[in-house]
């Protein structure tokens, strides 16, 4: 198994139940919520492991600090935007929280 997909798989292991749980009371289905969770991760995690760190002449704590930011934002606005969040201010707090809780869990494990 490549390192992205087993980094991918582990995002996804933590983030997308975070996600299903804080957004219990979304109006939407919870096969949808997870669909749009696991869309979400796709958009984001090839950049985030790919794209960021090649770019040329950034510090690596750089990269990693831009590559964060952009999923978090970019999950943030797509939750917002399919609206599997209540409102678009608590998109950004749930992907701020499961994506802390991916990269924490990240640097324990991998």
């Amino acid at each position: 198994m490549t390192g992205w997909l087993r980094a991918f798989l582990l995002t996804v292991a933590v983030e997308c139940p975070l996600v299903m749980v804080l957004t219990a009371q979304s109006r939407l289905p919870l096969a949808r919520r997870v669909c749009l969770v696991v869309a979400a991760q796709l958009m984001t995690h090839p950049l985030v492991w790919y794209a960021f760190p090649a770019i040329p002449s950034l510090p690596r704590f750089t990269t990693l600090v831009l590559s964060e930011l952009w999923a978090f934002l970019a999950e943030g606005a797509f939750y917002a935007l399919v609206e599997v969040a209540p409102s678009r201010l608590a998109a950004f707090g749930i992907s701020a929280l499961a994506n802390g809780a991916s990269l924490g869990l990240g640097f324990l494990i991998l």
